[in-house]
């Protein structure tokens, strides 16, 4: 993902407003349905609440702004640059190795001074504590945490609908069940504080990426929940109630004599949770079966002939 004022195209001075209406215009254009047969557009679609769900949030933007985090709200490192030189790269989710005072061997394996190092750097002297070249005299770096953890959980489809908690097991062999936030995505990354390697200031983070699963019958629509019902010619005639399965177990729902097939009706909060904490709805789109047996069924309609014309409003 680009920079995420550029990923929606506004600047960086821009007010909560300016960007949330740049989000709306953004995501109603390049959403997955009206864009089906272009993939391009659902990746970008992808980064464009990526990058709204950070300058939503005040923190992270602010964060952001600061340096302090990149574009997916990952710790930055200062020392990044540094890292080829000597075979250790920046800690980060993946588990990479942190930059540590090991990384820095003498001949005979003698153990370095990283005091000495970072003063020669900056042309600071040890026992001088002003003057010039004298920013880090008489000071030595404070000692590193030990590196991210990164982590992949795959979470079923259902589980994510209703926040589940989830059991996993991290890398020293113990697990925990981790409580899903709300606002859950594919893709969302949680942070465990303290659960990453261990290191000289203290243990890394261990960073969850969150992995949606499909389902069979449920495909989800921002927070909402997509579900085609199988009827009966004769429930869509007559009318009736049916049993419904939603990511909460089966309702029972109502179905209007004359109902036409396509037609679509609103189950409200059966979808995904939002940040808020309110919850999205799930939309069921009815789709007339004929029984197995037509010959009854032409033996019952014969001498009738439905005269209406269905395809009169489309200039054909």
């Amino acid at each position: 993902m680009a920079d995420p004022y550029s990923t929606l195209g506004v600047t960086r001075s821009a007010d909560e407003k300016a960007i949330k209406s740049a989000y709306r215009k953004l995501a109603k254009e390049l959403h997955p349905d009206k864009n089906k047969d272009n993939p391009k557009a659902s990746e970008r679609f992808s980064d464009v609440t990526k990058a709204y769900d950070l300058l939503s949030d005040k923190d992270k933007r602010a964060q952001f702004d600061r340096g302090e985090i990149d574009m997916e709200g990952n710790p930055t490192n200062p020392f990044g640059g540094m890292g080829g030189g000597f075979g250790g790269g920046a800690g980060g989710a993946g588990g990479q190795r942190g930059f540590r005072a090991e990384d820095f061997q003498g001949f005979g394996n003698e153990q370095v001074d990283l005091g000495d190092i970072f003063e020669g750097l900056f042309g600071g002297g040890r026992a001088r504590s002003g003057g010039p070249g004298g920013g880090f005299a008489g000071r030595r770096p404070p000692p590193r945490k030990g590196a991210d953890i990164g982590y992949t959980l795959r979470v079923p489809f259902i589980d994510a609908a209703t926040l589940r908690d989830q059991r996993i097991t991290l890398a020293d062999g113990k697990t925990i069940d981790l409580k899903l936030p709300k606002g859950l995505e594919d893709g969302t990354q949680m942070r465990l504080k303290g659960k990453g390697e261990q290191g000289a200031g203290g243990a890394g983070d261990g960073i969850v990426t969150i992995r949606v699963d499909s389902h069979k019958l449920f495909k989800r629509i921002g927070d909402d929940v997509r579900f085609d019902l199988p009827i009966t010619l004769d429930e869509a005639v007559n009318g009736g109630k049916v049993r419904v399965p939603t990511v909460d177990g089966p309702v029972m729902m109502t179905i209007k004599a004359g109902t036409d097939g396509g037609t679509v009706l609103r189950l409200k909060g059966k979808g995904f949770t939002r940040k808020n904490g309110t919850r999205g709805d799930q939309l069921v789109t009815l789709e007339i079966q004929l029984p197995d047996n037509l010959a009854d069924l032409a033996k019952r309609l014969e001498g009738w002939k439905d005269e209406s014309d269905p395809r009169a409003d489309l200039g054909a």
